[in-house]
């Protein structure tokens, strides 16, 4: 079979992504592919909802943004608003947790989930976004809410191709030194014979945020934050064919960011929406960072006696600091009453994916995909100024054979079944807990579970435009172990008997349709997902513990396109999801789930316009509405967000420009009104910013 040279990828695996609104010429486009499928679905074709974030879009967003999770929540409805911090914590996606993946490398740590998985790559690096929504038995651990996985860019046809881009940002009110940002891309990539390469670099240095008052924004000075801090990042890929057939690619991603600790906090009231603010100051401890490698050798063979084999081996070292403070839950006798500590979690996985597909069979009506999933997964969380162990060091092993079918028993019906069996084994050792957990002596073990999942669905064809899809799916995660065994207050508690570290299995289902015209898209679909035993984080103290209950939820999506002409196309989405919990342990949900769990409803109206051959524009506009919760307190008041980006050709290179925040909403973030009661994180959002760009490909 013959390569398609200018990709450096067999025509068997074409993979284009396409943004839901496109122009007329992009119609030539082929089919869709998801590698984050295992089988290379294709978008439309599938029995749950996938959403392709394309290059273009990406980049749109990039003009007027670098905060990874708030081109996320831009662009996934059903993805909590961003928290505009170094994490990730209380952003949901369908109320639960998505796994990340990079090139289908897992991201998230699921052994104690630190809450900084969408910090590990610069979104400079991305070619595009598979987003899986709800959770895939295809890839079990973790995927309880959903995929994101960063497809990372590939080398393009020629020798040497060469890009360059710099950007600065700067709020409209008042424009002061510490408050600019600036931002440096490089990539070189081409081909040589058999042999295909890409190196890509940036680095980023952020100032200050304001709020639309023109005041600091408050920094989080135990989660960490992107203000105020730097990032770099080095992503390196090598591709060598060894028939046409037959590939062999090398992918390393290093990246890392840290605050440039120059500010302190200054607590508001967030009783009376008084504001956390931050002043010029010498913080103590070290600065909040992450540095993340991640590593993958894969092997691709597109016809392997009939058969698309391709195997994976990777690996991913994450070490993540937070900042400190003097918790009561860090205090020890030995150390005095007023200790100043700061956590810190390290992570090293290794693991490998087989996967082999068969298609064409039984007369092109059958297709199978089967494979296996290893990883070990080793974490430990400290207490960096101290050397105490907050969580021990814990094993986790996960083996998970899977099958896939696909059956075409009529051209208007796909009928797809699968059944994947996840064992998972932790390992702990004996350990003290802390002071302030009374010292229990913890008695180790190798507690282990094993599941079957099984996942169903079907697409049916009712007319030329017209497709009702299906889905039932089982998911599998566990829980965050770290807080679970740092937290335990019982003594001579057994790990091998402690229900808390039992996994979380979630049914989900999904039935929606989707009208495909000529010039117009139109999609709705209700999802729902139930746990037995599920996991709620709840505030204690200032302290974020896990709680096992019974959780319930549910909601709709729906997303309308209009490609108006050649020039102008709009498109519209909206989100709804609602939760609930057992709060009394009577097997009924009866609580709703806060705003750590779930997001608001949101409707999101978007225009994208190509006004010459050389100017184009996007106005985006998402209004978040109003959402009670149980009780008086942690009720949610609506806010909008209004941004525009645009773009124009330069006889050499690109000029760009975008407005953040262009009506400058003074808003306090959705966490801060639904998720915390704290003074020291009632954050207002970021005000209106202004950012410039220009980009040069030769």
């Amino acid at each position: 079979m013959p390569r398609l040279r200018h990709l450096g990828l067999p025509v068997s695996l074409l993979t284009l992504a396409a943004s839901p609104l496109t122009f007329a010429e992009s119609n030539q486009l082929e089919a869709v592919t998801v590698s984050a499928t295992r089988s290379n679905s294709e978008v439309g074709k599938t029995p749950q909802k996938i959403t392709v974030i394309s290059k273009q879009e990406i980049e749109q967003q990039l003009r007027m943004t670098s905060d990874q999770s708030r081109v996320l929540s831009n662009l996934i409805p059903s993805y909590t608003p961003s928290r505009q911090k170094l994490t990730n914590s209380g952003e949901t996606f369908r109320g639960r947790a998505p796994l990340f993946l990079i090139d289908g490398i897992p991201q998230s740590n699921p052994l104690r989930d630190g809450s900084r998985d969408g910090y590990t790559i610069d979104l400079s690096m991305v070619e595009r976004i598979e987003v899986i929504h709800g959770a895939s038995a295809e890839h079990g651990l973790g995927a309880t809410g959903g995929i994101i996985n960063f497809v990372t860019r590939r080398p393009e046809s020629g020798t040497v191709n060469q890009h360059i881009g710099v950007q600065a940002t700067a709020p409209t009110n008042d424009i002061k030194s510490d408050s600019l940002s600036y931002k440096v891309d490089y990539r070189v990539d081409g081909m040589a014979g058999n042999l295909d390469y890409l190196l890509g670099v940036s680095y980023v240095d952020r100032g200050m945020f304001y709020d639309a008052e023109g005041d600091y924004i408050g920094v989080d000075g135990t989660q960490g934050d992107i203000m105020d801090s730097q990032n770099g990042d080095v992503f390196i890929k090598l591709g060598y064919w060894l028939t046409d057939e037959q590939n062999i690619e090398l992918s390393v991603n290093r990246f890392e960011l840290e605050g440039n600790h120059d500010y302190v906090s200054v607590d508001g009231d967030w009783a009376n929406c008084i504001p956390t603010t931050s002043e010029k100051g010498s913080p103590e401890g070290d600065a909040p960072m992450n540095e993340v490698t991640t590593a993958g050798l894969t092997y691709t063979h597109s016809n392997l006696g009939g058969n698309h084999f391709t195997a994976q081996l990777y690996s991913q070292t994450f070490k993540g600091r937070y900042g400190g403070g003097t918790f009561s839950t860090f205090q020890d006798p030995a150390y005095g009453p007023d200790l100043y500590d700061q956590s810190q979690n390290e992570s090293d996985k290794i693991g490998g994916k087989l996967t082999l597909t068969r298609d064409g069979l039984l007369d092109n009506h059958l297709k199978l995909t089967t494979g296996l999933d290893v990883l070990q997964d080793e974490t430990t969380q400290i207490l960096a100024q101290t050397g105490r162990e907050w969580v021990p060091e814990t094993q986790f092993r996960n083996l998970a054979p899977f099958l896939q079918a696909e059956v075409n028993p009529m051209d208007q019906l796909i009928l797809q079944a699968g059944v994947r069996y996840e064992y998972a084994e932790l390992k702990v050792d004996d350990f003290n807990t802390l002071a302030s957990y009374g010292s229990h002596q913890v008695e180790g073990g190798n507690p282990d579970f094993d599941e079957t999942l099984f996942n169903y669905g079907l697409v049916f064809q009712a007319t030329d435009n017209t497709q009702l899809f299906a889905n039932y799916s089982e998911g599998f995660g566990m829980p965050d172990v770290g807080r679970v065994l740092r937290s335990i207050n019982i003594p001579n508690q057994n790990v091998e008997d402690f229900l808390d570290l039992q996994p979380i299995l979630t049914d989900n289902t999904e039935i929606g349709i989707r009208l495909n015209g000529e010039r117009t898209h139109f999609q709705i679909s209700h999802f729902s997902s139930d746990s037995d035993l599920g996991q709620r984080l709840e505030n204690n103290g200032g302290v974020f513990e896990v709680k096992r209950e019974r959780t319930e939820i549910q909601g709709i999506e729906a997303d309308a396109g209009w490609q108006i002409n050649a020039a102008h196309a709009v498109n519209a989405t909206y989100a709804h999801t609602s939760g609930k919990y057992d709060d009394d342990e009577d097997g009924k949900v009866d609580t709703r789930l806060d705003g750590n769990n779930i997001a608001p409803d949101s409707f999101q109206l978007r225009w994208i316009a190509q006004w010459t051959s050389k100017l184009d524009s996007q106005l985006q506009g998402t209004h978040y509405f109003n959402k009670d919760f149980e009780g008086d307190t942690n009720d949610f008041s609506a806010y909008q967000l209004v941004d525009l980006s645009l773009g124009y050709d330069l006889p050499k290179g690109e000029l760009t420009a975008g407005v953040e925040n262009l009506f400058n909403e003074n808003y306090f973030t959705y966490y801060a009104q639904a998720a915390t009661t704290r003074d020291d994180r009632n954050f207002k959002g970021r005000g209106r910013t202004f950012t410039l760009g220009y980009n040069l490909d030769f």
